[in-house]
């Protein structure tokens, strides 16, 4: 059964490459000029994707959070103040979108709101949307993503299989793309549960199935990657001390390189699963079976 999506113009899942997004959400810290040095990086380092998040901080913040007041890069502000501060405007994702095209890298975002699909939508032509772990049980918001004819990754983190399957029941599979996740920030090995990749393959098998990592390191989400995932997520940070609450659970852009390098050794050394004798054993392949004949007396 086929397990493929087209994302714009890439092809996800089945024999295509791997699918590296690295996500940049709100590491920004509501700076064009550092979401604009997060996608050089990103980039120069061959990921497929930058994402970012967008929401209606009206409708995503509790009315009962909106006054609380916080410290913040810009001094103690009441909360959705802050949320105002760390989004971008039509301006500023125009000026994204051009400067994607001129680096030649796709960009996406995670809906938090249906207010903020209608925004996309009468806005930007991003190739696919995303939903975050939060956002699984959100069946409105998913539905209104989905509606736009776009391709959806819904994302499951902190998820019970029985809410996965209601989602999945809910979407159908024709549209769809499924990451493992785990909703830890930043999360323990232990807790990474790579096998579910294979679970999630087993269950929905003409879904293609990725990773969403928020772990400290790289090693595990080339792991993923032999394990089967059809496309990959990391945050990026310009640096992991930053402000903010997603910085510590990023890759700095040097650690993003090594990821996507590591990504595509790791692809590469897959191979086909079809035994073959290769054209550079020949020469060894002659001459140690010669000498283990003999040595045998054959």
């Amino acid at each position: 059964m086929e397990r493929s999506r087209s994302i714009g113009r890439t092809l996800l899942g089945d024999s295509h490459p791997v699918y590296i997004i690295a996500e940049i959400g709100i590491n920004h810290n509501g700076s064009l000029e550092n979401a604009l040095a997060l996608i050089d990086g990103a980039a120069s380092a061959g990921a497929n994707c930058v994402k970012f998040q967008k929401r209606t901080p009206e409708l995503c913040v509790p009315k009962d959070q909106w006054m609380i007041e916080r410290e913040t890069p810009w001094g103690r502000m009441t909360y959705i103040d802050y949320r105002h501060k760390v989004e971008f405007n039509a301006d500023d994702y125009a000026v994204i979108d051009a400067y994607c095209s001129e680096r030649g890298i796709d960009w996406t975002v995670s809906c938090w709101d249906t207010e903020a699909v209608a925004f996309m939508e009468s806005n930007f032509n991003v190739p696919f949307y995303k939903a975050a772990s939060a956002s699984l049980t959100d069946l409105p918001l998913l539905q209104a993503m989905l509606a736009t004819g776009k391709p959806l990754m819904i994302s499951t983190g902190m998820s019970t299989m029985d809410e996965i399957d209601a989602a999945v029941n809910e979407l159908g599979t024709e549209n769809l793309m499924i990451a493992h996740s785990t909703s830890t920030y930043p999360c323990k090995p232990e807790e990474l549960n790579l096998r579910m990749i294979m679970t999630l393959q087993q269950s929905y098998p003409s879904v293609p199935i990725g990773y969403s990592g928020h772990e400290v390191g790289l090693t595990t989400t080339c792991a993923a990657v032999a394990l089967g995932a059809a496309f990959i997520e990391r945050h990026i940070t310009l640096d992991r001390a930053m402000w903010g609450t997603d910085q510590a659970a990023s890759v700095e852009l040097a650690g993003l390189a090594r990821l996507v390098r590591d990504v595509r050794d790791v692809e590469a050394a897959l191979g086909d699963g079809i035994k073959r004798v290769y054209d550079s054993e020949l020469g060894p392949r002659a001459k140690l079976r010669i000498v283990q004949t003999l040595s045998l007396g054959v």
